[in-house]
């Protein structure tokens, strides 16, 4: 579908293509296939955490089998240290072969969103928050951080029901921080300053109290991320109205969009390119890998200054 429609060989204008290409899927299963996708991808390192990190250690903990293990010959570093590389290891390794067949999979679509913006209709672009965490290395270093928030949960409170409702809870806290507060300053994001022009298709919103008008301009950078989309004044500050009578029933459009671009205002665009996904992927990944290991040198901390 994806080469029938032409975008295999489009390299520039390929928005309409692509709004097609995406419509149409809609119509069949490979929509509801994609957006599955998406959520298995969130949920997998959760479901690490909470199934795999969580009883780790806190059922050993809470049963009280750990005394056998730490009587016999083999130290409690060790057997902290073969816990966590081997079921941590296989938990990164499950996330990463799941982000790698379904990046395969979805890839013609996530090529087909990426030439636009989503006010354009053409879909998500690859680096927007909806697909940024379910694609790439991102998805390891969920993993890694989920389990090591579990086991350090567990060793911590030592039962395994209020280890694993902890992990959900600080997990699901750190996947909304991250996207919403770090990630966009991970990088500086690029600003782009340009004269707002009034007759281009922009949004325009009117309200109470006091005329109060928005404007939001149209700004179009195929696959990148629109942090903020904001029209200023000459002076640098947010326009904010009032709407003169122009745009105020009496007038038309075009006395409107005169009148606005007789304010000379400015339109100030803050946005992360799409050539940033992969820094962006690497430097986040390493966060979290620094994070799990951090919890993992106070798992064995912990467990090794333990009374049996």
């Amino acid at each position: 579908q994806y080469n029938q429609v032409g975008l295999a060989t489009c390299h520039a204008s390929c928005t309409s293509l692509a709004t097609k290409f995406l419509n149409d899927l809609k119509t069949g299963p490979d929509g509801a296939l994609f957006y599955g996708g998406l959520f298995l991808m969130y949920l997998a390192p959760a479901l690490i955490g909470i199934f795999w990190g969580a009883p780790l250690i806190a059922r050993e903990l809470e049963t009280g089998t750990h005394r056998l293990a730490w009587n016999q010959s083999i130290s409690r570093t060790r057997w902290t240290a073969m816990k966590l590389g081997l079921v941590g290891l296989a938990a990164i390794a499950t996330a990463g072969l799941l982000s790698l067949m379904i990046s395969w999979w979805g890839s013609p679509i996530d090529s087909a969103m990426n030439f636009g913006q989503p006010d354009s209709g053409s879909g998500y672009p690859r680096i927007s928050p909806l697909l940024f965490g379910a694609r790439g290395v991102a998805p390891l270093g969920y993993a890694a951080f989920a389990f090591a928030v579990g086991v350090t949960a567990g060793v911590l409170i030592r039962k395994t029901l209020p280890a694993m409702a902890v992990t959900l809870v600080v997990f699901a806290a750190v996947a909304f921080v991250m996207p919403n507060f770090v990630r966009p300053h991970l990088i500086p994001p690029v600003q782009a300053t340009a004269p707002f022009n009034a007759y281009e298709n922009n949004q325009v919103t009117i309200g109470s109290p006091g005329n109060r008008m928005t404007l939001v301009g149209n700004f179009s950078r195929p696959g990148a991320w629109i942090l903020s989309n904001q029209t200023i004044t000459p002076s640098g500050q947010l326009f904010t109205g009032p709407a003169d009578a122009a745009c105020l029933g009496n007038g038309t459009q075009n006395t409107c969009s005169n009148w606005v671009n007789s304010l000379h205002l400015r339109q100030l665009v803050s946005y992360q390119p799409a050539s940033r996904f992969w820094p962006l992927q690497w430097i986040e990944t390493c966060i979290y890998m620094v994070l799990a290991a951090g919890l993992g040198w106070i798992c064995a901390w912990r467990i090794r200054r333990r009374r049996i």
